[in-house]
């Protein structure tokens, strides 16, 4: 297991500047963790740089962009698409007439899908033609980086691949199931991990948020020792997830959703970074807090953790900026609600001591208990009611000032990091947020 090691003081400037070149190495959808980067490689006036994983057609061949989505991705990222799709995963590659995954999935039902039994000899060979496919595309795409990069660049790869769940009907229910479910409805997450329809998302899950990071650091190898050469520096980061430190009685503590599924693969990046960091290669993850994300509408109750931040920014100097966030979620409240009243639900919740268990950092990460899934969702969707406009509500408001605040701290630490895994609690977030800078 990675060392736990928290980043605890704001970083100086880095020393990207015009000329040099940031890489987004998966697209940009929506308001995530990577426009908080985005943003920062913009305002030091690098070149950016993107790729794309492509759109499948109705068939579900694997397709470059076409001319109007090359540009509406372009003008969102603010840069130059390479379009080479880079789309990883294997539950849709096929080998000669065995089914690939998706196939495999499409015939189990509802009612059946836990003693389904799949061909997992053809989901090898599935998975090692989705992974020659992604590495033919890769020489492609870094053949064509090399061009693109000038001579003694400062270059910055910022890794975002995440997810694989494999594209079959039945999984959302399932997983409906296990992360939303209560009662009759409630399904445990350790059965579904152990279960066949578990053990290949737990396959697909590597591959897509782990082991690209590995295929990039390896591919790129020949811009390394380039740059190298001519006094630039190459670096790397990714968006690890590895539970947070939140304000809870006063006190920073530990905690993480539960059950975060995606949490095995995470650590998987995590020593990736460490293999690369030991051959010399400056790899970075990130391990970031929780944030709601156009992604994570699935997972109900990660978004509870946000709420101390507000608690955080006073704590940590307070000021204008932290008097705005607070006055903002202020006004997306129900009339008669306070954020008070909101911050002392959270506290209620977060220090509940049936949540101790689950604060244990070695044993992460946890599977749920119909106990735990019932306190976090009913919890959760009190919260949220808080809110005026389901559409509008208080999470958004943070999950920006996390991204932007986590933005500057990875781009500035990026550039001189002495470790490849750190921890971004809300202290150094809060810190960063409040800061006049």
């Amino acid at each position: 297991m990675t060392t736990y090691n928290a980043l605890r003081d704001l970083p100086g400037q880095a020393g990207y500047g015009k000329g040099d070149v940031f890489v987004l190495f998966g697209e940009l959808f929506g308001r995530g963790y990577a426009n908080g980067l985005v943003e920062e490689a913009r305002k030091a006036g690098m070149t950016v740089i993107g790729i794309t994983v492509g759109r499948r057609d109705p068939d579900g061949a694997l397709r470059p962009l076409n001319g109007q989505e090359l540009a509406d991705s372009e003008a969102f990222l603010g840069g130059k698409i390479i379009n080479i799709p880079l789309e990883a995963g294997f539950d849709m590659d096929r080998t000669g007439p065995a089914p690939s995954p998706a196939d495999q999935l499409k015939g189990i039902k509802s009612d059946g899908w836990e003693s389904a039994e799949l061909d997992w000899d053809a989901v090898d060979r599935s998975r090692k033609a989705g992974a020659a496919r992604f590495g033919h595309n890769l020489a492609k795409v870094s053949a064509e980086l090399d061009r693109m990069i000038p001579a003694g660049a400062n270059v910055l790869f910022s890794h975002t691949m995440a997810g694989g769940i494999p594209r079959a009907r039945i999984l959302m229910p399932v997983m409906n199931r296990v992360f939303k479910g209560q009662g009759e409805r409630y399904t445990a997450s350790e059965f579904f991990w152990k279960s066949e329809l578990g053990r290949l998302c737990s396959l697909c899950f590597d591959e897509v948020t782990a082991d690209t990071f590995g295929h990039l650091i390896d591919a790129t190898g020949p811009i390394r020792e380039r740059i190298a050469s001519q006094g630039g520096k190459v670096v790397y980061t990714a968006y690890g997830y590895h539970g947070c430190e939140v304000l809870i009685n006063g006190v920073y503590t530990w905690q993480s959703y539960t059950p975060y599924l995606q949490g095995w693969a995470k650590m998987r990046l995590e020593e990736i970074a460490a293999r690369a960091w030991e051959k010399g290669v400056r790899a970075t993850v990130f391990n970031c807090p929780e944030i709601q994300t156009n992604s994570s509408a699935l997972f109900l109750g990660v978004e509870i953790s946000l709420y101390p931040l507000l608690n955080a920014m006073e704590k940590e100097g307070g000021g204008p900026a932290a008097d705005r966030i607070r006055t903002a979620c202020g006004s997306l409240l129900k009339h008669g609600v306070t954020v008070e009243e909101l911050l002392t639900a959270a506290e209620a919740y977060l220090s509940d001591p049936l949540l101790e268990p689950f604060r244990e950092f070695d044993s992460w990460p946890h599977h749920n208990t119909s106990a735990q899934a019932a306190f976090m969702l009913n919890s959760a969707n009190a919260m949220l009611e808080m809110n005026r406009d389901p559409k509008e509500i208080v999470c958004a408001e943070l999950s920006r000032a996390v991204f932007r605040a986590v933005g500057r701290l990875m781009f500035r630490t990026s550039w001189a990091a002495a470790a490849p895994v750190y921890w971004l609690n809300h202290d150094v977030v809060a810190r960063q947020s409040v800061s006049a800078e």
